[in-house]
């Protein structure tokens, strides 16, 4: 099936390991945005260097994120995001916060925005996963910038979805799990005082608790693959 994939956050951990399964594919055409590029030389991939989280760049760019050519089966997954500031409220800075909402609520809100646009007019399927997390719907000390913008994008995937049935198009808030990425890496370096469940994270990596890229890029594949088979717009990897 001739395939267009729109991702974001592709240079690394869960990104890259879903572009680098999707490249196995032969009728792929991949729009991949990411502040750091891999120089793939690949004429089935463009690669866009963003910081999605400058929102005047982003507009700019919007046009050339969605190709105008005709696919059986468009996707979008807004995966792209960061872990804010692992601070709790009093110590939290104003740049930050912004720079959190930016990226892992606005930025999806816009490229979702553009995405439907685009092809909501088209014939085939469109799927849109927005990578959430539980996060979104469990708060967690020292993580209000996280879980504030995750809840936002969990939000905005069920209004997205309500309004979008009708034209064919479904929309997920997907949480990838505990995935062994950077991310993790830079929750590991949080001051205990500031993060009161650093340990249990620190226990998740010693323990090898944590998910690889690859393990759960295959089950976001599995979705896109089979929509029908999952009921609601709230999905966990870890349920299937």
């Amino acid at each position: 099936m001739k395939t267009l994939l729109i991702l974001t956050g592709h240079s690394k951990g869960l990104g890259h390991a879903i572009l680098d399964q999707y490249l196995k594919w032969k009728e792929i055409q991949v729009v991949a945005i990411s502040r750091s590029t891999l120089g793939i030389e690949d004429e089935r991939v463009k690669e866009l260097s963003l910081d999605i989280s400058d929102l005047s760049a982003l507009e700019a760019i919007l046009p050339r994120i969605f190709p105008k050519e005709s696919f059986e089966r468009y996707v979008l997954i807004n995966n792209a995001g960061w872990i804010g500031e692992v601070k709790p409220v009093g110590k939290l800075n104003p740049k930050g916060i912004q720079r959190a909402m930016n990226l892992n609520l606005l930025a999806p809100m816009m490229i979702t925005d553009g995405f439907v646009k685009a092809y909501s007019e088209s014939p085939g399927e469109k799927v849109v996963i927005n990578i959430s997390s539980g996060a979104a719907h469990k708060p967690l000390s020292g993580w209000s910038e996280y879980c504030s913008s995750k809840a936002g994008l969990a939000m905005f995937s069920k209004v997205a979805q309500e309004e979008l049935r009708g034209c064919g198009i479904r929309v997920f808030s997907l949480a990838p799990g505990i995935v062994d990425t950077e991310m993790q890496a830079e929750i590991r370096s949080a001051k205990a005082d500031d993060f009161p469940a650093l340990e249990r994270f620190v226990d998740y990596k010693a323990s090898q608790k944590l998910s690889s890229p690859e393990e759960v890029a295959d089950k976001i594949i599995r979705m896109i693959e089979y929509p029908d088979r999952f009921e609601g717009v709230v999905q966990d990897v870890r349920d299937f």
